[in-house]
């Protein structure tokens, strides 16, 4: 539509047709699985399972319920719902519930209309501004969603309190016309999830006594956790039964779409001191703490690992080599194995912890899924490590465990310098043959992240002993470890 239109009668003129907020996004809709456009973009992982159940409640002209685990996209979803309206809306001028200029539902737009006619003054509404979105928290009142009677308009105006001009609107009438999205459902009083289904299905409202006819024009959208059903509330039965769809959504099913979705949402500071490289099994590595996370005994499955987790853990992996550096004076870096370490505070501030995970702390946790996520991945590049064998079986790894019986030791430092780093690795010349046999194809970028990961991965299958020093990690073999220690 023409947005230079300033009345009602100009309006009529170009052919302006009113159609609820359930039509509109039903047409645009079509529109783009026509025109094979997509409606969601940006959102990963989903292309073959929520997105279509989304598509087909919209078709329905369903309120819809996203049901999942926390960091799955829900909230990102109702956002881009906005996208399938149309781009302005026009709406009476000074309607504080944006009244269709053809079908006005509240005491102010007919009176407006019944006193200007064809001369009522038209506003645009761009569709950014016909989205709400409400946090549902114990504190919320019917007020602050629906109305209240206001004494100060009441006296100002001098009008009864039996007059309906007297009524301050809520959120919800405010956005007649809108997308409307109530986040955590299940945490809303339940007196105020049975205000709702009235709206949903009768289309009134009542307000201190008030009950007005207000059939209000809206696409709701609400979220829900399921570890909310049995912590902190649920939804009430009428209005879950007045809900049209309700799709689960759920975490990404492989790295690839996690790495996918990382790299989409880290913040990547274009203001760095240094060029830092960054391998793609530190980003496997980054994703498959996740993984690893979800199937933890020591986690909470049922709170859910957000994919911030993975996220806010990518910029901390950054900003360790940053950090190091700074401290050394160097203009590029490789991401190191023990920049990893660097990620724990953002593992630990996003894992909800069982008893035992308590019990042993959230950093120990922390390393632990670290240690998971790298003898995950090693199976995928190296021979398996057997427990047991026999003295005159030989195996991919010997050549290495011989050479740390035979140094006393060998130390990595946190914040050494490229060469240091590079050189210390070096001298280990059987990780050399053995990342040439196994994983030819190794970058020379990589190689050296590579020649450290494997050092950590025989640690974790308790073929070589770790322990930190005071700037770094001391490598030895196991049997040097014990003397050491007696």
């Amino acid at each position: 539509m023409d947005t230079t239109i300033k009345t009602l009668a100009e309006l009529k003129e170009a052919g302006y047709v009113s159609k609820s907020i359930k039509t509109e996004l039903r047409e645009n809709l079509i529109k783009n699985i026509k025109n094979g456009k997509p409606s969601f973009v940006g959102i990963h992982g989903y292309e073959n399972t929520v997105i279509p159940q989304l598509e087909r409640a919209i078709l329905s002209k369903h309120n819809i319920n996203l049901l999942g685990l926390r960091g799955q996209a829900k909230t990102r979803l109702a956002r881009l719902m906005v996208q399938l309206l149309d781009e302005y809306m026009p709406a009476i001028d000074g309607s504080e519930i944006n009244d269709d200029p053809l079908n006005p539902i509240s005491v102010f737009g007919k009176e407006k209309i019944a006193e200007l006619g064809d001369k009522t003054p038209i506003k645009w509404i761009h569709r950014d501004y016909r989205f709400f979105e409400k946090l549902a928290t114990p504190d919320v009142t019917i007020s602050d969603l629906i109305g209240d009677i206001d004494p100060i308009k009441a006296a100002n105006l001098k009008l009864s309190y039996a007059d309906e001009r007297v009524i301050h609107y809520g959120m919800i009438p405010r956005a007649n016309r809108s997308i409307f999205v109530i986040n955590e459902l299940p945490d809303l009083q339940a007196r105020i999830q049975v205000a709702l289904f009235n709206i949903l299905e009768e289309g009134d409202i009542q307000i201190r006594g008030f009950q007005l006819r207000l059939p209000l024009d809206l696409q709701f959208v609400f979220t829900a956790n399921p570890e909310d059903y049995t912590n902190r509330g649920s939804i009430v039965t009428p209005l879950k039964d007045r809900i049209g769809s309700q799709i689960l959504t759920h975490y990404p099913e492989n790295i690839e779409i996690a790495k996918t979705i990382t790299a989409q949402e880290a913040k990547l500071q274009h203001d760095r001191v240094c060029k830092i490289h960054v391998p793609q099994l530190a980003k496997d590595l980054v994703e498959q703490i996740g993984f690893e996370a979800r199937a933890s005994e020591y986690v909470d499955s049922k709170s859910g690992i957000s994919a911030r987790m993975s996220i806010t853990a990518y910029e901390n992996l950054l900003s360790t080599a940053e950090h190091r550096c700074i401290t050394s004076g160097s203009n590029e870096t490789t991401i190191r194995f023990i920049d990893i370490l660097g990620m724990i505070p953002s593992i630990t501030g996003k894992v909800e912890l069982v008893y035992e995970g308590e019990q042993e702390g959230a950093a120990f946790v922390a390393e632990k899924l670290i240690g998971s996520a790298a003898k995950t991945l090693f199976d995928n590049y190296f021979p398996e490590i057997k427990k047991l064998k026999r003295d005159s079986e030989k195996d991919a790894y010997d050549d290495i465990l011989n050479w740390f019986f035979e140094e006393s030791s060998f130390e990595l430092m946190d914040d050494g310098s490229e060469i240091e780093y590079a050189n210390a690795l070096n001298k280990i010349t059987p990780l050399e043959n053995l990342i040439n046999d196994y994983v030819p194809k190794t970058s020379k970028n990589d190689k050296l992240f590579m020649k450290e990961f494997v050092l950590w991965a025989l640690v974790e299958y308790k073929k070589l002993n770790k322990q930190r020093i005071s700037k770094g990690f001391e490598f030895k073999d196991l049997y040097g470890a014990f003397l050491s220690d007696l």
